[in-house]
C-alpha cells in the first residue's frame, strides 16, 4: 500500500545542502514555502541547520517517524543509505540520482543492488533516475516547480521536461490541476500499476494521466487498468511508437509483432484513452475528468459559419463519430427561432442569426440537446469573441449563454464543447464557460479529439465486460494428450513440435484439421497417399527445419505414383542441401486443402505483456501485406468480432462482388481455441497457423508450428 509514501506526513532530505544550486537545498525551501503540512528532517553529517531546520547527521539520528525519504546523494551511496532508511522503518524513498541501468551493464548492477536493498528493507521506492514527486493536497513538492496548479488529475511521468511541460500547460489555462504528480522514473520497484491502484481509490482524482516510455510489468498494469478504467478514465501517451520490438526468426508471429501494434490494441481493450500527440494530452485529461462522457458516440455541431462546420464535421467523421440527422421536431423548433437561411441538417448553421443576439446559442443548444439522438454539442466559430469582434454590448449576451450551458450540462449529462477563436483572449463568457468545465480550445483538432475521447469513453463502459481482465487460468483446459505431446518433445530434447505433433495438439482442442502420416521412405509415402482419394501434399519433417517452404521442403497436388516417389526424393535431396546437418524425421504425407481464403493466426510472448495473438491474412501474402493485427490473451468471443474487423482484409470475410462470404463462426471459434490452448499450455512460445484456409463453409488448418519455451 502506498500511502504512506504518497500522502507522507514526514520527509527527511537526504544530501540536505546549503547550496542554493544543490536539489537538497531546493526542496527544503520548497516544502517550506509552500506550507509542507508535514515534518521537514534535513540529513547532512556536516551542517547544523539549513533554512531554519535542524540537520541530522544521520536518518537513524531523527527523533520523530519519518515516512518519506527525498535522496540526492549520489547513485553508488544509494544502497547503503536504504539499509539506515530500513532501520528507521520509513516506509518510501524518491530517488533522485540516475546512473542505473539506463547507462548500460554497470548501471544494471547498481539498479539490482538498490531493489535488493530495497527488498531488504521493505523500503518502497519511487525511480531512480525520476525528477521527484509532488503531493498538491498535501502540499509536499519534492520536485521544485513552481505554482503547480491544484486539481483532480493525476500525473504518472517517466519525463520530467514532458511533466513540466503539462504543468505549465494546465498553469496557462487556469482551470484544470493535479492531485498528485509522480515521476516514475526507471519504476525499479514500484510499478506503474500499484500506482494506478492508489488513484483509483483516491477520492480527489477524476481522472489519471500517462506518458510511458517503458513499463517492466505490462499485464499487471492492465490487469489493474482494466479495474481502474471503468471508475476513473485514463489516459495515456506512449513514445517509441516507430520502434518494433524485438524479432524472432522462428515464426512469422515474432517477427510481424510490433510494440505500438501490441500496446496500443491491450491499452484499449483495458479502457485506456490512447493519445498520440503530445498536445492533444492535456486538453483530452481535462475533458475525461470533468464532463460526463458522450454514451450513444453521437454529436451535433452548432455553428456561425460554414467553413469551421465542415472541417469540424470532416475530423468527427475521421474519429468514427456519428452525427445524425436531427429529428424532424427538433428542426422545427429551430426553424421558429433561425433566419430562413440557416442550415437545419447537423451541422446545424445559424446564418447570422446570432449576429445581434448572441444568447440564441444557448436557446438552439437547449433544442438540440433534447434531441434523444444527440448524445452532445460542438459549438464552433466566434463564441466568445461577438463582444471583441462587434460589439462590446453583446457580450451580455453571450455571458447569458455561458450560464446557461453550464445549467444545461449539469443538467442533462450530455457534455458541450466550444472551439473558439477567441479562446486565448480575455473573454468573460469563455471564462465562465471554464468555470462550469466546459471545454474552449481554439483549435478545431483538439476540440473533436476531446469530443472524440469522450465517445470512446462512452463505449467502453457500455461494453465493459468483466471478464475482460487479462487474467489466465493456467492449465485448466490441458488435455493429458496434450501434456504428453509436449513432454515427448522435451524428452528428446526439442524445443519445437513436428508439424504432425503441432496438429495433433490444436485438433485436442477441437481445431479443423488434416493430420496426415509420417513416411521414411518413398514406398511408406506411396502407400500412405495411395489411401487418400485426392492429391496430396508432400512436407519435410525436421525440427531443424521451421520453414520448410525455403527449404524446398514442400511439394503440391501429388496424384500419381510417380509424382510421389519423385518428390519424396527431392524433397530429402533439397533439405540435406537445404541443411546437411538437420534431424529428418521423413515426409508428411497429408491430403491436398481445397482452394478458399488463406489466414493466418499465430502467438507469441510479448515482453510486456506476455501472451499475444495475431490474425491477418495468410499464406505468402502475410509478409507482403502484413495485414494483421494482435491482441493480448485472453480473448472471449467478443474481443474474436473485433478483432477480425480490425484488418483492411476483414471485407473480404463478408464476401466482395457478389462472391459468397466465408465462415465466420468458424474463425472466431479456431481463435477462441488458440486462446485456450496458450492458457492451457504455458510451455508454449510462439505458435503459427499458416495457412488457414477458410471456406463458405468451416476451415482447415494446413500447416502448424509450436515452438517451446527453451
Amino acid at each position: 500500500m502506498l500511502e504512506k509514501v504518497l500522502n507522507a506526513k514526514s520527509v527527511a532530505i537526504i544530501g540536505a545542502s546549503k547550496n542554493k544550486t544543490k536539489r537538497g537545498y531546493q526542496a527544503i525551501k520548497t516544502l517550506k514555502a509552500d506550507g509542507f503540512e508535514g515534518q521537514i528532517y534535513p540529513v547532512n553529517p556536516k551542517e547544523d541547520m539549513i533554512l531554519g531546520f535542524r540537520c541530522y547527521k544521520d536518518i537513524t539520528d531523527i527523533e520523530g517517524s519519518v515516512d518519506l525519504a527525498l535522496i540526492t546523494t549520489p547513485a553508488r551511496t544509494i544502497p547503503g543509505i536504504l539499509k539506515r532508511c530500513g532501520e528507521k522503518n520509513v516506509a518510501g524513498a524518491v530517488i533522485i540520482a540516475g546512473g542505473f541501468r539506463e547507462l548500460g551493464d554497470k548501471g544494471k548492477k547498481l539498479e539490482e543492488d538498490l531493489v535488493a536493498a530495497a527488498k531488504e528493507t521493505g523500503v518502497r521506492l519511487i525511480g531512480p533516475n525520476t525528477s521527484g514527486m509532488i503531493n498538491l493536497k498535501s502540499n509536499m513538492n519534492l520536485v521544485g516547480i513552481q505554482n503547480a496548479p491544484k486539481g483532480h488529475i493525476a500525473l504518472l511521468c517517466q519525463s520530467g521536461n514532458m511533466a513540466l511541460t503539462l504543468i505549465t500547460e494546465a498553469t496557462i489555462r487556469k482551470h484544470e490541476g493535479f492531485t498528485y504528480y509522480v515521476g516514475v522514473g526507471n519504476e525499479s520497484d514500484i510499478k506503474f500499476h500499484e500506482y494506478l491502484e492508489f488513484f483509483r481509490n483516491d477520492p480527489d482524482t477524476k481522472s489519471i494521466l500517462m506518458y510511458v516510455e517503458g513499463m517492466s510489468e505490462g499485464r499487471k498494469f492492465l490487469q489493474e487498468a482494466h479495474n481502474t478504467s471503468i471508475k476513473k478514465p485514463i489516459i495515456l501517451l506512449k513514445s517509441g511508437r516507430s520502434a518494433t520490438g524485438k524479432k524472432s526468426a522462428g515464426s512469422h508471429t515474432g517477427s510481424l509483432a510490433g510494440m505500438s501494434e501490441v500496446a496500443n490494441r491491450a491499452y484499449e481493450r483495458a479502457g485506456i484513452i490512447v493519445i498520440e500527440n503530445s498536445d492533444e494530452l492535456f486538453p483530452v485529461a481535462e475533458t475525461l475528468s470533468s464532463q460526463p462522457s458522450i454514451k450513444n458516440n453521437s454529436i451535433a455541431i452548432l455553428a456561425d459559419g460554414g467553413g469551421h462546420a465542415t472541417i469540424a464535421a470532416d475530423l468527427l467523421t475521421d474519429h468514427n463519430i456519428n452525427m445524425p440527422e436531427l429529428s424532424d421536431k427538433t428542426k422545427e423548433k429551430l426553424r421558429k427561432i433561425l433566419p430562413e437561411a440557416a442550415s437545419l441538417i447537423n451541422p446545424v448553421d445559424v446564418a447570422g442569426g446570432t449576429d445581434s443576439d448572441p444568447s440564441l446559442f444557448a436557446d438552439c443548444a437547449k433544442i438540440i440537446l433534447k434531441d434523444p439522438s444527440v448524445g452532445g454539442l460542438l459549438v464552433v466559430g466566434l463564441f466568445g469573441g461577438y463582444g471583441i469582434r462587434f460589439e462590446e454590448s453583446l457580450s451580455i449576451g453571450e455571458e447569458a449563454a455561458a450560464h446557461r450551458f453550464g445549467a444545461m450540462v449539469k443538467k442533462k449529462s450530455k457534455p458541450i464543447f466550444v472551439h473558439s477563436l477567441y479562446s486565448s483572449h480575455e473573454s468573460r463568457a469563455l471564462d465562465l464557460l471554464r468555470h462550469y468545465d466546459i471545454p474552449v480550445h481554439d483549435s478545431l483538432d483538439i476540440s473533436c479529439k476531446c469530443v472524440a475521447s469522450l465517445c470512446k469513453y462512452g463505449n467502453y463502459l457500455k461494453s465493459y465486460h468483466a471478464k475482460t481482465n487479462f487474467i489466465f487460468n493456467w492449465r485448466a483446459m490441458a488435455r493429458k494428450e496434450g501434456v504428453q505431446i509436449i513432454e515427448n518433445a522435451r524428452k528428446e530434447g526439442r524445443h519445437v513440435l513436428l508439424e504432425h505433433e503441432a496438429k495433433q495438439l490444436i485438433k485436442l482442442h477441437g481445431a479443423p484439421t488434416s493430420i496426415g502420416q509420417v513416411a521414411k521412405t518413398e514406398d511408406e509415402a506411396w502407400e500412405i497417399a495411395s489411401k487418400i482419394k485426392a492429391s496430396v501434399v508432400l512436407k519435410i519433417v525436421s525440427p531443424d527445419i521451421l520453414h520448410k517452404s525455403d527449404a524446398k521442403g514442400v511439394m503440391l497436388n501429388l496424384s500419381s505414383e510417380s509424382d510421389v516417389r519423385k518428390g519424396f526424393r527431392q524433397i530429402i535431396k533439397s533439405a540435406n542441401a537445404y541443411n546437411p546437418d538437420a534431424d529428418i524425421r521423413g515426409i508428411l504425407v497429408a491430403p491436398m486443402a481445397q482452394k478458399g481464403l488463406e489466414i493466418i493466426i499465430g502467438t507469441k510472448i510479448d515482453e510486456q505483456f506476455g501472451p499475444v495473438i495475431m490474425y491477418g491474412l495468410g499464406g505468402i501474402m502475410v509478409e507482403i501485406m502484413k495485414d494483421v493485427t494482435f491482441w493480448v490473451l485472453p480473448i472471449n468471443p467478443t474481443s474474436c468480432k473485433k478483432m477480425l474487423e480490425d484488418t483492411r482484409s476483414s471485407i473480404l470475410l463478408d464476401g466482395v462482388r457478389g462472391q459468397k462470404g466465408y465462415d465466420k463462426k468458424s474463425l472466431k471459434k479456431l481463435i477462441s481455441m488458440c486462446s485456450e490452448l496458450i492458457e492451457s499450455y504455458p510451455e508454449i512460445e510462439e505458435m503459427d497457423l499458416n495457412p488457414v484456409i477458410l471456406y463458405e463453409q468451416g476451415l482447415d488448418v494446413v500447416d502448424a508450428r509450436i515452438i517451446l519455451k527453451k
